[in-house]
Parts: structure tokens; sequence; C-alpha cells
């Protein structure tokens, strides 16, 4: 049963875990209006904002400086570095240490990346991913296991990882991800589904994954914290925020 944007907790900071909002968003290098996708943003409360496509050209770090003024929020990793994908956080987060990495290039085909970070929020140590997979169904396939593998390298206990995974659930990719990983949606079904395209979403191709530890309390499109106008002009894809319980200590 999906819940009400209403249900969807708050960040906090308890007794032996934390709390936190993670946001996932393909933002289309911010060609599209900024105001809104501002709003978007801050309309959501995140802790951690997973970003695809990240503006990567001329004055790319001045566009995500803006984005992150834009929202209150501090640039963790990645843009142009990463290929795309990006890091955002609030002042609530401690960095441990942050990482871009550049995946294989195939001839013929965009260059792929994650972008890398290890925090502590509220006492929890959460190592955190964003990505950005192939439209080519092998390459996406490889990347699936890359990401999985730089999960499990991390050094963490609990992990999070999101991205415009370009496939729907039950395709290759998306199922060797969630073989391996808590599919934040399926745990705990909030908000809206399908992703995109915004303006009449009927595929759900953006996704939170989490490590088993990790308790998902919500996850889903922010369908009654963002206005609608703002989710529809704001980009060609629509969020996804999750609300988890990580445990400290």
């Amino acid at each position: 049963m999906t819940t009400s944007a209403a249900q969807l907790p708050a960040s906090a900071t308890e007794n032996g875990s934390a709390v936190i909002r993670v946001l996932s968003y393909n933002i289309r290098s911010m060609r599209d209006d900024n105001a809104a996708l501002a709003r978007v943003i801050r309309a959501c409360e995140p802790d951690l904002v997973l970003v695809q496509e990240a503006p990567r050209f001329f004055r790319w770090r001045k566009a995500a400086a803006r984005l992150a003024a834009a929202t209150d929020l501090v640039i963790l990793s990645g843009g142009a570095t990463a290929a795309g994908p990006m890091l955002l956080c609030s002042l609530r987060a401690t960095v441990e240490r942050t990482e871009d990495v550049l995946l294989p290039l195939t001839p013929g085909l965009h260059r792929r990346g994650f972008a890398i970070a290890v925090v502590r929020i509220g006492g929890a140590r959460i190592g955190v991913l964003s990505a950005h997979l192939s439209l080519q169904a092998a390459e996406r396939y490889e990347q699936a296991g890359a990401l999985l593998d730089r999960i499990a390298g991390m050094g963490v206990e609990h992990a999070i990882a999101g991205g415009d995974l370009n496939e729907r659930p039950g395709g290759r990719s998306f199922t060797r991800l969630a073989g391996a990983l808590q599919d934040c949606r399926e745990a705990a079904p909030w908000g809206g589904g399908p992703t995109f395209p915004p303006k009449d979403p009927h595929q759900r191709i953006d996704a939170i994954f989490a490590t088993h530890g990790v308790e998902v309390l919500g996850c889903g499109v922010p369908l009654g914290l963002a206005a609608p106008a703002d989710l529809t002009a704001a980009t060609d894809h629509l969020p996804v925020l999750a609300a988890l319980r990580v445990p400290t200590g």
C-alpha cells in the first residue's frame, strides 16, 4: 500500500539510528527551469542528493555551485569529473572521503561514471553512490556489476546507491541491483512510482537502493511535497525521494 506524502518521516537523530532523506534526480544539465528545480529539491528537504546529468561542460562548476546555493546544500563530489553524476549534501553531513570514478569507455557511446562519498550523519556512517547507467543493455549490465563492486569495496556497513538506470524493474541490470540491494520503492512504497517522462510518467527508470541493514521508511516520487508544475518544468525526469533509518555505531 502506498503511503501519503504527509507520512514520510522527516530527518532526525534517534537513539541508535539516524533518519535521513535521500533524493535521486536527473537534472538534464540544468537546461530547463532552474528555479523550479531548486524549489523541488528544497521541498524534499534532503540530507543527500544523488544527481545525474549534472552540468559537464563550459563553466560547469559555476552552474553546480549555483544549484547548491539555491538549495542550501553543499557539493560533495562529481560533475564533469564523474561524467555527470554528482552528490550534494546538507550541513548535517560530515564528509569522510569522496571519489569520482570514470567507467571504461565503449567507442561510440557516452562516457559514464560514479560520484562516491562516505559521510557521517547523526552518528551513522554511510556510503553513497550516484550513477547514470548506459542506454546500451550489455554495457548497462556491466556497469550495474561495477556499481555493486564499488559498494562492496567502500568499507562501510551501510550504503545507498541511486540514479537513472535507463531500465525498468524486471530488466537484467535492475534485477542485478535489486538482487544484492534493497529496491527502496519496492520495500516501502510512498508517493508516486513512474519517473519518466514527467508529463506522462509510465516508466520507473530511476531508483534508490540501500544495503539490507538500512530500514526503508518510504520511497517514491514526491508528488505530495513538490508542486506539480515545478515537477514538470524542472527537468525531463521525476525525482525519487526516500526516507531511511540507518543504524549508528
